[in-house]
């Protein structure tokens, strides 16, 4: 398949798997990562071709809103050629399903840098890096020219392995971005490795913290009292 047709496909595979959220109203939040680097978003593109081909999506730099939701998510972000040399601060864009950041200078990128991308099927990277995660984490990595396609991200709870190695009884595995897990307590477990079963007992912890508190001030206004008395 052509490298056009390949994305022509790959756009309307989107389009298919994107949810429409039709929400009144129009958000006006500005997010820095869209204006991180000079220029629009680029026709012939899959974040252009994307934010072109549904009416409920909009242009903002360099980025593809959803225009009917409120706050206005950013769905596709096109960082390609902005000379960066690390990915940082792209948490404005966890909700894209597309991102770009090919025709860079990036050496490596932290695990942690796509954390909570858990939308995210379609990456471009330079061709010196692998797709986060490992490329085990993706449906299909392929290298086009200096480019490294992720796409289809993987759900790293599906690993049996993976999931009673760091997730322990009685909790659940919740997808955290590529190649990562959240593990949370089941229902009516609580505390260190889920072990205490019930209810988190709000009002007597609460309690015991209020009471805590008042008997401290009470002795720190009585001790600063007699040492303003013997001056």
């Amino acid at each position: 398949m052509g490298k056009g047709a390949r994305r022509v496909f790959l756009v309307g595979i989107i389009v298919l798997l994107f949810p429409i959220c039709a929400v009144p109203g129009n958000s006006q939040t500005v997010y820095k990562v869209c204006s991180r680097c000079e220029g629009d978003l680029r026709n012939g593109t899959a974040v252009g071709d994307l934010c072109r081909s549904n009416s409920s999506l909009e242009r903002e730099g360099r980025c593809c809103l959803q225009k009917q939701a409120l706050p206005s998510p950013i769905i596709g972000l096109d960082l390609w050629n902005c000379s960066l040399t690390q990915v940082e601060d792209l948490h404005e864009a966890s909700a894209a399903v597309i991102i770009d950041l090919s025709d860079n200078p990036l050496m490596n990128i932290s695990e942690s840098a796509f954390q909570g991308f858990t939308s995210l099927r379609y990456l471009a990277l330079p061709s010196n890096l692998e797709c986060p995660g490992g490329n085990t984490s993706w449906e299909h990595v392929e290298l086009i020219g200096e480019t490294v396609m992720c796409e289809g991200q993987k759900n790293a709870c599906n690993g049996t392995e993976v999931v009673s190695w760091f997730c322990p009884e009685n909790s659940l595995c919740k997808p955290d971005g590529p190649g990562l897990i959240q593990c949370n307590c089941a229902e009516n477990f609580h505390g260190y490795k889920c072990l205490r079963e019930g209810m988190f007992p709000m009002l007597k912890v609460f309690g015991i913290l209020g009471v805590a508190t008042v008997l401290v001030s009470a002795v720190l206004w009585f001790t600063q009292r007699r040492k303003a008395k013997s001056f």
